[in-house]
């Protein structure tokens, strides 16, 4: 047991990492760049997002946090590569922000809201760096269209092999978040108090034997998704195999009939068999209608 510790990159143990304010405080301040002295307060708030009607999707949240200046706040693990993910962000942020108003309120009680994205995968391939920040801007001159909508991205496999002097408290805490071995935590809690604190909130939870349960249930349930997918596309693929081998066959079935069909036509033309009796012996032999053997007939006569 002593020397257990969950991975913070599955959402079990990172929800329950971010149950301490302190660990809250450093880790926002990092993704969206502020002095933790700045953030007052935070609340955890209720992750399911609610439903207008019966056939609305449903939105459940990884972790969803309230600032002291209102500011809304939404982050979301993904470890299975998922390349929806934008729309799948969008959907939740825009569900978060209709909901704040209610009948016969006006427009000026929209606060900001923000979703931090910690993905385990790439989402954009053609960019190597790992952190990205989106905002609604003009499209050529820049400036801002409004500020209540922000979208943090974090790539995990885009991180640095080796840590540098210089790394940012963002690329500390993506560390963090992928880090599995104790040698690993003890370097980066030296390097951030917060991540320190995040470690030894950490370190209490993977040694509670009730919290070690329900992550190893979490984290079956993520390897067991993980390999159904896969053998979907196994067998996908090998559907896909199969279809083409069939269709090959039929193909090659198809191209030899009607090499036959044309050397069955060039040869009658050569000993000058009248058209019409060439026509009734191709539907006699072929089985073709007195119309498709006219066509391969008028096709293949004017090849000579």
């Amino acid at each position: 047991m002593a020397e257990f510790l969950m991975k913070p990159r599955v959402d079990y143990a990172f929800k329950e990492i971010m149950m301490d304010e302190k660990v809250r405080i450093g880790f926002l301040s990092a993704m969206l760049k502020l002095n933790p002295k700045e953030i007052k307060e935070t609340q955890m708030l209720n992750t399911n997002l609610r439903k207008q009607s019966e056939k609305e999707k449903l939105g459940i949240l990884d972790v969803r946090i309230l600032m002291n200046n209102n500011t809304e706040i939404d982050i979301e693990i993904q470890l299975a590569a998922m390349n929806i993910w934008a729309e799948r962000a969008l959907f939740y942020l825009a569900k978060m922000y209709t909901e704040q108003i209610n009948a016969g309120e006006d427009y000026t009680v929209f606060k900001q809201c923000v979703s931090i994205s910690i993905l385990d995968f790439k989402l954009f391939e053609y960019d190597p760096e790992f952190y990205s920040c989106f905002h609604i801007r003009e499209d050529s001159r820049h400036f801002l269209y409004t500020d209540k909508m922000e979208f943090h991205v974090l790539e995990l496999p885009k991180l640095p092999k080796e840590l540098r002097e210089d790394s940012s408290d963002i690329e500390l805490w993506g560390k963090f978040i992928r880090a599995e071995r104790k040698e690993e935590f003890d370097m980066l809690a030296e390097k951030n108090a917060y991540i320190g604190s995040a470690y030894k909130h950490l370190q209490v939870i993977s040694q509670d034997e009730e919290k070690r349960l329900e992550y190893e249930a979490r984290e079956k349930a993520i390897r067991d998704y993980n390999q159904i997918m896969l053998e979907a596309k196994q067998i996908g693929r090998a559907e896909g195999r199969a279809e083409g081998r069939a269709e090959g066959r039929a193909e090659g079935r198809t191209a030899e009939r009607t090499e036959s069909i044309r050397i069955f036509i060039t040869d009658n033309i050569e000993e000058s068999i009248p058209k019409e009796k060439t026509i009734m012996k191709l539907q006699k032999h072929y089985q073709l209608t007195e119309k498709e053997a006219d066509q391969y007939y008028e096709k293949y006569s004017k090849m000579l």
